[in-house]
């Protein structure tokens, strides 16, 4: 009995040096490397990119990819994540990552959260850093994930990922005239005219457009453009889109688009793909939807 006591603390001795051997490695190897060592024993996450796949009037959809590193000599398991996203130091999202994580011993694997963004708070947001003239600023995550790790049972662990990107300003888009042109019985020949101002330091171009234009709330008018079109660096661009108009539908607010411009609202909704040839990854080919108001007053080009 007393050998085989001896035995095992023998082997546990042995593991232990072992272990230490292992921390003293990697800790070494860190160190070299200019990589801060004082979480070796505990999983790492790493922002690597976001991804703007969507951007609507209401919310902002993206991607954010996440490297989570596994130093331990074991594998672990996680049922869920929970993390909060920052922008500028202000929290802009709360969710939770549902699906199970699951990183072997000394491996690493990608997870993609999804994450969707109120476009009034990320606007508020943009808004301070437009004003105080911030061309890059923090993405910061704070993400809890609970580990159930073979032997030392299940471990809560807190991480916090600080990355510094450029700031992405979202494209803005103003309609600065509708020319109907002649309005007649067979044809009306309609143009829109509009300013898509880009406040961000990198030009981009937008693709695959299409519109549709509503007066007093009836459909009177769609197009669509599917070439690209550079928008230009820190500037405003016009663009001239081509519209197709029904004479049966624009029958119906023909009165009220000659004579009652002040008090007839018209709305266009907008919609397109936006594209970079550096291959941005934090917005291309991510879709771009806007929904422009207002009355005909505010044209002047309205032909009898």
């Amino acid at each position: 009995m007393k050998k085989g006591w001896l035995i095992a603390l023998g082997l546990l001795l042995i593991g232990c040096i072992g272990a230490y051997v292992w921390y003293r490695n990697v800790k070494d190897e860190r160190t070299a490397e200019g990589k801060p060592y004082d979480d070796t024993l505990k999983p790492r996450l790493e922002m690597t990119r976001m991804a703007i796949t969507d951007i609507s009037e209401d919310v902002i959809s993206m991607n954010l990819y996440m490297l989570i590193d596994n130093p331990l000599p074991v594998g672990f398991k996680s049922p869920s994540l929970d993390y909060t996203f920052y922008i500028a130091n202000t929290p802009v999202m709360v969710d939770a990552y549902k699906k199970p994580i699951e990183v072997k011993s000394g491996d690493s694997t990608l997870v993609v959260l999804p994450a969707r963004l109120a476009y009034k708070k990320l606007a508020s947001v943009l808004k301070t850093l437009d004003r105080k003239d911030i061309d890059s600023t923090n993405y910061k995550m704070r993400a809890k994930f609970a580990l159930d790790i073979p032997i030392l049972g299940q471990k809560t662990f807190e991480t916090t990922v600080d990355k510094r990107m450029p700031t992405f300003y979202l494209p803005e888009v103003k309609i600065d005239d509708i020319d109907f042109g002649k309005l007649g019985l067979k044809r009306t020949d309609v143009a829109a005219k509009v300013s898509i101002t880009n406040k961000n330091k990198m030009p981009f171009s937008i693709t695959d457009a299409h519109y549709t234009v509503f007066i007093d709330g009836k459909e009177i008018a769609d197009g669509e453009q599917t070439e690209p079109i550079r928008i230009k660096a820190q500037a405003t661009t016009p663009v001239v889109f081509p519209v197709t108009a029904r004479p049966g539908k624009t029958l119906s607010v023909l009165p009220k688009m000659l004579f009652d411009k002040k008090d007839t609202p018209y709305r266009v909704n907008f919609r397109c793909k936006l594209i970079d040839k550096e291959n941005n990854s934090s917005f291309a080919n991510s879709k771009f939807v806007s929904t422009i108001t207002g009355t005909l007053d505010d044209f002047k080009k309205l032909k009898k």
